[in-house]
């Protein structure tokens, strides 16, 4: 989609606004289904960290993911309305199996979604 829709942007900021991480969704980018629930940006950014702490060689890059002390979240364009969703407890679907099994962390451009729907697809490891 060159333009996002409008009523997936209201979703992705209302997720924000109620910092809620409760909305499920599914996506469709090129090359992939996505399927899981919607997180705040900072929180998402936060459990990257995390995760990335957590690794020893993967620890300096949880930097890019914390904002610095003090200074919040001013990033260009904060102000516009959100361009990504922020997935946590993901999944990709691939035929009838969903990767990664526990679920994953992604971020997805707004503009790259084809198709939408509420709702969480569910899926058959059989």
């Amino acid at each position: 989609m060159t333009h996002p829709d409008d009523l997936l942007v209201a979703i992705a900021a209302m997720v924000e606004s109620r910092h809620s991480s409760q909305m499920s969704l599914t996506v469709v980018i090129p090359g992939a289904v996505i399927t899981g629930r919607l997180a705040p940006e900072a929180l998402w950014k936060e459990r990257v960290a995390e995760v990335l702490r957590d690794s020893e060689h993967l620890r300096p890059f949880a930097a890019v993911f914390t904002p610095p002390q003090g200074d919040g979240d001013h990033r260009p364009g904060h102000g516009d309305g959100p361009t990504h969703l922020h997935f946590h407890v993901a999944r990709i679907l691939q035929g009838s199996f969903g990767i990664p099994d526990t679920g994953g962390m992604y971020r997805v451009a707004l503009k790259d979604v084809s198709a939408w729907t509420i709702g969480d697809i569910g899926y058959s490891d059989q």
